[in-house]
């Protein structure tokens, strides 16, 4: 029979070893259970209704609306959780808003609010050219699929350049998003964006000049040009291309392009 001393133990360990292995904070406030509720019983409901009380006890406010957003937008509740953002971020630091900016851009971009989603970025962009962003640091922490890593403010530009572009082909404003690629291609350029310009032109009708730009992929010029996605998004352009523009040096580009993907699968 395991006694109240040892089942405390062993509630301990388990705590620690979610602490570790999830990265659930330690304690027993709103916020920490909410983080359970979501990382660990992996139940989002829940863990919304306990985000929420975390918001209106002050607990972890900046951490506790960023989730609460993440969470709904799992559930597909994109337009509450725009609505929570904005009701309640002026409850978070000055140093949580951009990283909420962020959460709101992909929020505007699931449920099609492009005006809203075209109106952020250039808000963001303006703040890059004021000195203003990351809080006038050179870099900033960000994190993707668990790991944390260095961003640059011209990384950033390009970044948010690129998904202005994106937000403007939805709209088929293709010229202006041509221009908004470009001047992203120049400051940091990598093969995703590439694809993309090279789209952007193919929708004006402008076929050399896209196959220029999708060169630069297939020849692995470019960084992301190895990534399988990128890949095969460019195959399927050139194929796109050649189909619009038979020639034999499309036939010469369709076999490079096969060739590398050989070597790349190897």
């Amino acid at each position: 029979m395991v006694g109240s001393y040892e089942k405390s133990s062993m509630r301990k360990k388990e705590r620690d070893l979610n602490h570790v292995m999830h990265k659930v904070p330690c304690g027993d406030s709103p916020y920490v259970k909410a983080k359970h509720a979501q990382l660990i019983e992996k139940d989002p409901e829940t863990a919304i209704v306990l985000f929420w009380k975390a918001i209106n006890a002050g607990d972890r406010v900046d951490s506790a609306l960023k989730d609460m957003a993440v969470v709904m937008k799992q559930l597909d509740r994109t337009e509450e959780a725009i609505e929570a953002i904005k009701s309640f971020r002026g409850l978070c630091s000055i140093q949580a808003q951009e990283s909420l900016d962020n959460v709101l851009i992909d929020l505007y971009r699931k449920c099609g609010k492009i005006e809203e989603q075209i109106d952020l970025l250039k808000r963001k962009l303006r703040l890059i050219y004021q000195g203003e962003a990351f809080n006038g640091r050179p870099t900033k922490t960000a994190r993707s699929h668990g790991k944390k890593f260095q961003v640059s403010v011209k990384q950033e530009t390009s970044r948010l350049l690129g998904n202005l572009g994106w937000a403007y082909m939805q709209k088929s404003n293709f010229m202006t998003a041509e221009v908004v690629y470009w001047k992203a291609q120049m400051i940091d350029p990598d093969a995703n964006k590439a694809c993309n310009l090279a789209q952007c032109l193919i929708k004006q009708a402008r076929y050399d000049e896209a196959s220029s730009v999708i060169q630069d992929v297939v020849q692995g010029r470019l960084p992301g040009s190895d990534d399988s996605k990128i890949r095969n998004r460019a195959q399927e352009i050139v194929v796109e291309l050649t189909s619009k523009q038979p020639s034999p040096e499309w036939a010469d580009l369709v076999g490079v392009l096969m060739i590398l993907s050989r070597g790349w699968s190897s």
